[in-house]
């Protein structure tokens, strides 16, 4: 079992970062490359929180940071506990996704800054001159999904006639990670946590 969860995280981990590098490299922040209406790879960045949320400026990033780590140690070690006992292969998976959608924005963080150069206005390049220090790096996000672009009925309180787009996050692989094993414990392995 340990063997294939491994095998997981390292598949989430090399595609994330695999598709993360080929944005930066090849795209400029803000642009776009549309495949549906819906369907839209965007390229932005983030400080590390979920939906572009800053803490405290560079200290605030600081403490993210070790608090991620501090969190990515404490999810690997509950991980081999579970790889080494005989509970569900679903807990296990959903515990890997989890894990590696960690590490996979932790490494976003802690290195892209030192790796490669701002992504205003041009495409990065790397190992030319980082844009931040160690831990200051920014997330790259790129998945936009704008399922439901369009205004609210006029009647409707407060915000009536208002612009409306239904799922607005931009994400990444890591993210999606992330969430996919969050849900995936919170529907079908309820009963595990009794």
């Amino acid at each position: 079992m340990l063997k294939k969860s491994f095998l997981l995280i390292a598949f989430v981990l090399v595609l994330d970062q695999l598709l993360k590098v080929w944005i930066k490299t090849n795209m400029m922040i803000g642009q776009e490359i549309h495949f549906l209406d819906w369907f839209i790879i965007h390229f932005t960045e983030n400080n590390g929180m979920a939906f572009g949320m800053e803490f405290g400026g560079n200290l605030g990033k600081y403490i993210l940071s070790i608090f991620r780590i501090i969190a990515i140690v404490a999810i690997s070690i509950y991980w081999l506990k579970l790889a080494n006992t005989h509970v569900k292969k679903g807990i296990i998976y959903s515990v890997s996704l989890i894990l590696a959608g960690a590490i996979g924005n932790m490494i976003d963080s802690a290195f892209y800054g030192m790796i490669f150069s701002e992504s205003y206005g041009q495409t990065a390049t790397v190992f030319e001159g980082g844009y931040s220090s160690f831990l200051q790096g920014k997330v790259v996000d790129m998945f936009y999904f704008p399922l439901i672009n369009g205004h609210f009925p006029k009647w409707f309180p407060f915000v009536g006639g208002n612009h409306f787009i239904f799922f607005r996050p931009i994400f990444n692989i890591a993210d999606a990670a992330i969430t996919t094993g969050v849900i995936n414990i919170l529907i079908f392995h309820r009963s595990f946590f009794k």
